[in-house]
C-alpha cells in the first residue's frame, strides 16, 4: 500500500505510487464531453472513472456531511463521491477523488475544501483529494498533466459540443430507436483513436472531424413533424447534469419535446474572456490581457468552425459568443459575471432569438448570484418578447420531482397552445393572400 505523504500545510498529496494503485472518482456533469477527457486521462495511465450513479441515497449522503445552506451543486457533488466510495465497489483505501477547482468567486472554488471536510467527518481522511485546475492551486506529485493531455482534454470539450448538439436535434425523431446513441459512442471511438494517433489537435484537422461528426448524424434517418424545441439554461451543473436535473432532458423528450440546450464551448470562452475584462474594470497587467485575448480568439475561431460545420450539414447551429455579447447589451455589464453572470441571461436571449421561446431556467438552492440573472431577468425579458414562455424550476434537496414536471408540463401545455395560436394565424394569412393573388391575375 502506498505511504500517505502530507505537505507542509498538512494536505494529504497525491502520489506517484498512488498513480499505479489507486482508481481516481470524478463526479459527472456532460456525460458526452467527460466521458471523452476520462478516456484520454486513461489513455495517460490514470486509473480514472467517472461516476454515473444517480439515486436518493446521494442526497443523503451530501446532507449527512455538508451544512444544508451549501449551494444544492455542492451538497450532490460531495455526497455522490462519498456514496461511490461507501458503495463497496472500491477499496476505500485505494481510491482518490478527483474534482475542479475555478479559481473564482463561486462556492465551486471551495467544494474541494468541503469535500475534505466532510472526509474527516465520514472519517474517511485517508483519502487523497485531488483539484483539478488551471490556476496552480493545489500540485499533487502524481497527478501531472503535460501539455499535450491538457490540449487533448480541451480540444475532447469542443468535440463534446458538436456531438451534443447533432444529437439533441436527431434523436427526437430517429426511426430506429437508439441509433443516436450508437452514433455518439461511434464518435467517441473515433475521436479518441484519432487522439491516440496524434490526431484531430490542430485546427485543419477539427474541421475535418467536425464534418465527419456532422455527416454521422445527418446519416441518422429521422422521421415525424418537428416538434416543440425547449430550450435548457441555468447554473453549469444543474443544467448539463443529469444528477442535479432529475433527467430533465429524457423528461422533456418523454413529454413529446426537442430538448435545446446550449453548447460548453460558451462558457468557457466567457472565463476566459472575464480575464480581460478583469484588467479593463479593476486593473492590471496587459500582457495577460493579451494572452488571454489571443487564447479566447483562438477558441471563438474552433467556434465558428463548428458552426459552419453544422450548418454546412444541414443542422441548427447555435450562434457564436460574439453574437451573445452583442445581445446581452442593455440588460447587463459584462462586470457581472459571478456564477454564469451576464452569459445566462444571453443564452436566453439567443434562444428567443433562434425560434426557441419555450425555455426551463434551473436553479440551484444556494446558487444566488444565478437567480439573479436567471428568475430575476424573466420579467424583463417577457416584457421585451411578449411571446417567450420561461419557467424557473428550483432544485434543492426538498424538491419533489412530480412537482418540477408539473410546472415544466404547464409550461409544454403553454407552448403547445401558442404554437396552435401561430399556426392558425398563418393559415389565415394565407387564406386572405390567396383570393388578392388570384384577382390579380
Amino acid at each position: 500500500m502506498a505511504e500517505l505523504v502530507y505537505d507542509k500545510t498538512g494536505r494529504l498529496l497525491f502520489t506517484k505510487e498512488m498513480k499505479e494503485e489507486y482508481t481516481i472518482l470524478f463526479p459527472t456533469m456532460l456525460p458526452v464531453h467527460f466521458g471523452l477527457v476520462a478516456r484520454i486521462f486513461q489513455m495517460e495511465g490514470y486509473k480514472l472513472e467517472m461516476l454515473t450513479t444517480n439515486h436518493r441515497n446521494i442526497v443523503d449522503e451530501g446532507l449527512k456531511y455538508v451544512h444544508n445552506d451549501t449551494c444544492y451543486p455542492a451538497l450532490l457533488v460531495i455526497g455522490q463521491l462519498i456514496d461511490a466510495v461507501k458503495s463497496g465497489k472500491y477499496d476505500p483505501h485505494k481510491v482518490a477523488l478527483l474534482i475542479t477547482q475555478t479559481g473564482g468567486g463561486c462556492r465551486a472554488s471551495n467544494y474541494i475544501h468541503l469535500l475534505r471536510k466532510a472526509l474527516v467527518k465520514a472519517d474517511l481522511a485517508f483519502i487523497p483529494v485531488i483539484s483539478l485546475n488551471l490556476s496552480g492551486l493545489e500540485h499533487n506529485p502524481g497527478f501531472k498533466l503535460d501539455l499535450s493531455s491538457l490540449r487533448k482534454a480541451v480540444f475532447a470539450l469542443v468535440y463534446g459540443d458538436i456531438i451534443v448538439q447533432c444529437a439533441n436535434q436527431v434523436r427526437p425523431y430517429e426511426v430506429n430507436p437508439g441509433q443516436t446513441e450508437r452514433t455518439i459512442k461511434r464518435m467517441e471511438g473515433f475521436l479518441l483513436g484519432q487522439m491516440k494517433r496524434g490526431r484531430g489537435l490542430n485546427f485543419k484537422s477539427l474541421v475535418k472531424h467536425f464534418d465527419h461528426i456532422v455527416a454521422a448524424f445527418k446519416a441518422i434517418p429521422v422521421q415525424g413533424e418537428p416538434k416543440v424545441r425547449v430550450g435548457v439554461v441555468g447554473e453549469i451543473y444543474i443544467k448539463y447534469s443529469p444528477l442535479g436535473n432529475n433527467n430533465l432532458e429524457q423528461f422533456l423528450l418523454d413529454e413529446g419535446a426537442e430538448p435545446v440546450v446550449p453548447g460548453l464551448t460558451d462558457f468557457i470562452i466567457f472565463k476566459i474572456y472575464n480575464r480581460e475584462v478583469d484588467v479593463d474594470i479593476y486593473g492590471g497587467k496587459w500582457a495577460k490581457k493579451a494572452v488571454c485575448g489571443a487564447f479566447r480568439h483562438y477558441v471563438e475561431k474552433c467556434e465558428q468552425a463548428m458552426v459552419d460545420s453544422m450548418k454546412r450539414g444541414g443542422f441548427r447551429a447555435p450562434g457564436t459568443f460574439a453574437d451573445l455579447r452583442r445581445l446581452i447589451q442593455g440588460y447587463l455589464g459584462e462586470g457581472n459575471k459571478m456564477g454564469e453572470g451576464w452569459l445566462l441571461t444571453a443564452e436566453m436571449l439567443e434562444l428567443i432569438h433562434s425560434g426557441t421561446p419555450n425555455i426551463v431556467c434551473t436553479q440551484p438552492f444556494g446558487c444566488l448570484p444565478n437567480h439573479i440573472v436567471g428568475k430575476g431577468m424573466i420579467r424583463k425579458l417577457k416584457d421585451d418578447y411578449p411571446n417567450s414562455n420561461i419557467v424557473a424550476i428550483d432544485y434543492d434537496p426538498g424538491a419533489t420531482k412530480i412537482n418540477q414536471e408539473n410546472r415544466i408540463k404547464l409550461m409544454l401545455a403553454n407552448a403547445r397552445g401558442l404554437a396552435k395560436q401561430e399556426a392558425e394565424r398563418r393559415k389565415e394569412q394565407a387564406e386572405e393572400t390567396a383570393p388578392a393573388e388570384e384577382t390579380a391575375v
